[in-house]
């Protein structure tokens, strides 16, 4: 089980996560593709942790892989989030200040589906019904996904 811990520089309390999420819209850019994690019961926006090695951009497309099953292309970085008021603490007492790049990415192949990573997936309305309110979400998912729907060209730094 993992959980969000808000404090004034709790950040201090932890280690840099660096990681990347996969922001995937469908056609219309009206909904967007998101699982339900294992260890927390949560939504969450497709992505993870980086590995030695490899690239923000090559993070998100390999965690997308491994946890939905969809082969994605990077088509533009929406934003960097990371703030040390926040941390993520994980059952095995692992404190993390995620540095997360956020990416937009198109499906280029693969077949949507569960991993041992995912209870569950589906597209969600931005808006409206159906929506991302009734959802228990990562809080810190919801502002990237507001900030890609905006469609702008500059990235944001949050």
């Amino acid at each position: 089980m993992s959980k969000l811990i808000y404090g004034d520089r709790v950040g201090k309390t932890a280690v840099l996560a660096p990681g990347a999420s996969a922001i995937i819209f469908d056609e219309a850019r009206e909904k967007v593709l998101l699982t339900r994690r294992t260890d927390n019961g949560r939504w969450c926006l497709p992505g993870g942790g980086m590995d030695p090695g490899e690239s923000a951009a090559e993070t998100c497309v390999r965690e997308t892989l491994e946890e939905t099953g969809l082969e994605v292309r990077v088509t533009r970085l929406v934003g960097i989030y990371t703030s040390s008021d926040m941390i993520i603490e994980y059952a095995d007492g692992n404190r993390v200040q995620p540095v997360a790049f956020s990416f937009e990415a198109e499906i280029t192949g693969g077949e949507l589906g569960l991993s041992d990573e995912t209870t569950e997936f589906g597209y969600f309305a931005i808006e409206g019904p159906g929506g991302l309110d009734g959802l228990d979400l990562m809080e810190h998912h919801l502002q990237r996904i507001l900030d890609a729907a905006e469609n702008r060209e500059a990235t944001f730094i949050r």
